[in-house]
């Protein structure tokens, strides 16, 4: 049933780093059960060079893969359309494939298994930045595959020279069972749990069968038991997935982790980390206590979305040798979208949502967004007596609930996910083929770059998707961004909008766009442009073939 009623307040995307105390038995079922999902290959001095297999944390990572994320659609050529800018000291062009990389073996090798078969635009183009050693700022549409670029090439690195620059741990330099400190060489920052969990799945695999162990820790989660954080990170840990708040909290007891071995470090969905609310405790994880005796730590940030305030931040913590990439328009969207932009009274909202919904034969696994924690209470509750498969989750449930939540709406138990700004970010749930936006974002809120991160939930990695907005009275402040956004990709705009953002001769003057149905010629040759600028020289550095990526 659903579980409705939780104290509400207006909705902030971070951790909250307070944790409800539970009992030791409903603890310890929770996570005998999620034992699971929490399971690392665990390399041993014994191994040598070739490890072996572990059969069953094989079939546990990859066998179910397919199944939960998504995997490269039909119209993936759709993104290679876009333009590529790659500036910067030491620029180097794209990759065409992954063998062309230079990748560690066993990282091919897991990219095989994670169901890889090229690279996107994205990845294209950072992989070889990293490998290079250069900084990179990166921004890229939502779900193109910005968090594996950075994963893929920093891990490979890592897994040649692992002895050189690792600190040892139990059963890998340290007799098994000690305790030891947490000294990671990479640490990666996110702004919620969920995607932090995400991340950590991602990695565990491109970490199979390699020394290479990561962690990790998130506001909320359990420090206590055989599975909690502090066991975690008493094992040791080379790769260190966190929320800020949770991280700082472990650097305020050194006896859990010490930064003085960082090599790495990536701030993901980075224009969020960088606002207000984030930059302090930021700030004091690169660049505070014992962080990187060597002073040679490299910093990489990517997000679909770049504001003016943050892109100003962002290149303060990097300095002046660093590579800027961008795919297509910074803070933009794709075509593989098609949108509908309903006109409606904001007291109609939920049955028209409810109408939507009981209209499909098969409900579509589908995202809403509401604004407020109480108003996602409220709908869940309207749609559940409506006899709807419906879940939600928010930042005021419980650990446990939203972990339960996330694994019923990718196992699709539950076909209809209804969330606030914490599933806006980065999260990757296969056949989510619609999102609708309850609420649409006030500029208060985030406005046109919420936006665009919401409707990336859908249309991911080459696939199709639906984003349904109810606009109200109470939108307009978003209303000229949303138009110009709409025709960037195609989109028609409906006339209302254009009245509103342009008066009432816009409709007979105005071009509405295509609509995705005008997309077929899109979907042949890429023809994205590539550039590539080193500034170190002045001049645009090597150009990348027109082959087909």
């Amino acid at each position: 049933m659903s579980d409705a009623g939780f104290d509400s307040g207006p909705q902030v995307a971070n951790d909250n780093m307070s944790e409800a105390p539970i009992d030791d038995e409903i603890y310890a079922a929770a996570y005998a059960a999620e034992k699971e999902n929490f399971a690392t290959y665990e390399f041993l001095d014994e191994y040598g060079d070739v490890p072996p297999h572990d059969e069953e944390l094989r079939r546990s990572l990859f066998e179910k893969l397919a199944e939960t994320l998504t995997l490269e659609g039909e119209h993936m050529e759709v993104l290679n359309t876009l333009n590529v800018q790659i500036e910067g000291r030491g620029s180097v062009p794209p990759i065409k494939s992954f063998e062309d990389a230079g990748l560690h073996p066993v990282m091919l090798e897991n990219l095989y298994l994670c169901g890889y078969k090229r690279p996107s635009p994205i990845q294209q183009a950072v992989i070889p930045a990293i490998l290079n050693d250069n900084e990179v700022l990166a921004c890229a549409q939502t779900g193109t595959g910005k968090t594996a670029a950075f994963l893929i090439p920093i891990l490979s690195k890592l897994m040649g020279k692992f002895k050189e620059v690792a600190a040892p741990r139990p059963g890998l330099g340290l007799p098994t069972g000690v305790i030891c400190r947490a000294e990671p060489l990479i640490v990666i920052i996110t702004p919620t749990r969920e995607l932090a969990l995400q991340i950590f799945d991602h990695a565990r695999r491109l970490c199979y069968r390699t020394m290479l162990r990561p962690v990790c820790i998130f506001g909320g989660g359990y420090k206590d038991g055989e599975y909690g954080q502090d066991a975690q990170l008493n094992k040791g840990c080379d790769i260190l997935i966190a929320t800020p708040g949770r991280l700082i909290d472990y650097l305020n007891r050194p006896q859990f982790i010490s930064m003085r071995r960082l090599k790495y470090a990536v701030l993901d969905e980075a224009d969020e980390l960088l606002s207000g609310d984030w930059e302090d405790p930021i700030t004091r994880i690169l660049f505070g206590g014992d962080a990187n005796l060597d002073c040679d730590r490299k910093l990489f940030l990517c997000s679909a979305t770049f504001p003016e305030d943050a892109l100003i931040t962002a290149e303060e913590y990097l300095g002046r040798d660093f590579n800027m990439i961008t795919i297509g328009r910074m803070s933009s969207t794709h075509s593989n979208i098609e949108h509908n932009i309903m006109e409606i009274d904001f007291r109609d909202k939920r049955d028209r949502v409810y109408e939507l919904l009981s209209e499909q034969v098969n409900v579509k696994r589908t995202v809403i967004f509401c604004n407020t924690k109480v108003e996602c209470d409220r709908l869940d509750d309207f749609l559940y007596n409506k006899q709807l498969p419906v879940i939600c989750t928010h930042s005021g449930r419980p650990q446990l609930d939203r972990e339960s939540a996330m694994k019923m709406f990718r196992e699709g138990e539950k076909a209809i996910l209804i969330t606030t700004a914490v599933f806006a970010r980065g999260m990757d749930v296969r056949d989510v083929t619609q999102v609708i936006n309850y609420d649409m974002p006030s500029a208060a809120q985030g406005g046109i770059n919420e936006f665009v991160h919401r409707i990336g939930r859908t249309a991911r990695m080459g696939n199709v998707g639906h984003a349904i907005s109810f606009f109200t009275d109470r939108n307009e402040d978003i209303a000229e961004d949303l138009v110009k956004l709409l025709r960037e990709v195609g989109q028609p705009v409906p006339g209302f909008l254009e009245i509103l953002v342009e008066g009432p001769g816009a409709v007979e003057n105005g071009d509405a766009g295509e609509g995705i149905e005008g997309l077929d010629d899109a979907f042949g040759e890429p023809n994205g442009n590539v550039t590539v600028e080193d500034d170190a020289f002045g001049a645009p550095a090597p150009q990348a073939n027109d082959d087909s990526w």
